[in-house]
């Protein structure tokens, strides 16, 4: 018998009323392939955002550990140097204005160094003039005076052959004359010496 022909089950024809039949996938719905997958590697890269900011902070805190706590370790047993302070320099009474090498070519009794403060060390007659040191203690300085001397007549100090100072009668009628400070740490550090304008000449021992 021959085949039937016709629209209904002719070979060649395509069934289903002309529609083309099926490729076997499945309908798509919109969404693009693999949107799981793509929620996952989101999880994923904000689990290693995370794991990447702890590790900067646990490098920071290692870093903290080291400067605070080994840096303390390293520097144990070793005493840090003292610093100066204002106390270590002595306290002045009032009117005082300097004491030791602040005192070295100052004028003592403008310093404040004179007066009640002042004593006498070693003394000596050279000509007719008297020659004496003048010791302040609290001032930690000496000087030299010259007394019954005539114009002309030189007065000088120095503490060991440093930081001399001299001073001249100058005045017409004036008979004493006394030298700016060095600092000494007593009496007996410093030397007073008279050089006479007649050239005669003498110190304290």
């Amino acid at each position: 018998l021959a085949p039937a022909t016709g629209p209904a089950g002719g070979y060649g024809e395509p069934p289903h009323g002309g529609r083309p039949a099926s490729s076997g996938r499945p309908p798509s719905s919109g969404r693009p392939r693999g949107g799981g997958s793509n929620r996952g590697g989101g999880t994923k890269r904000t689990t290693t955002l995370v794991a990447g900011v702890v590790g900067v902070l646990v490098v920071i805190a290692g870093a903290f550990f080291l400067l605070n706590d080994g840096g303390g370790k390293k520097d144990e047993g070793t005493k840090p140097s003292p610093s100066p302070t204002v106390s270590s320099e002595p306290k002045l009474p009032p009117g005082v204005k300097c004491s030791g090498d602040a005192c070295t070519g100052k004028d003592p009794e403008v310093m404040g160094c004179g007066g009640d403060l002042v004593t006498t060390g070693a003394t000596a007659v050279v000509g007719t003039a008297a020659v004496e040191v003048r010791y302040s203690k609290v001032c930690g300085a000496a000087w030299a005076r010259v007394t019954q001397a005539a114009q002309g007549d030189e007065v000088q100090v120095n503490a060991g052959g440093a930081n001399e100072q001299r001073a001249t009668v100058g005045t017409p009628g004036a008979t004493a004359a006394y030298t700016a400070m060095v600092a000494v740490d007593s009496a007996a550090d410093a030397t007073a010496c008279a050089t006479l304008a007649s050239g005669t000449q003498g110190c304290t021992k």
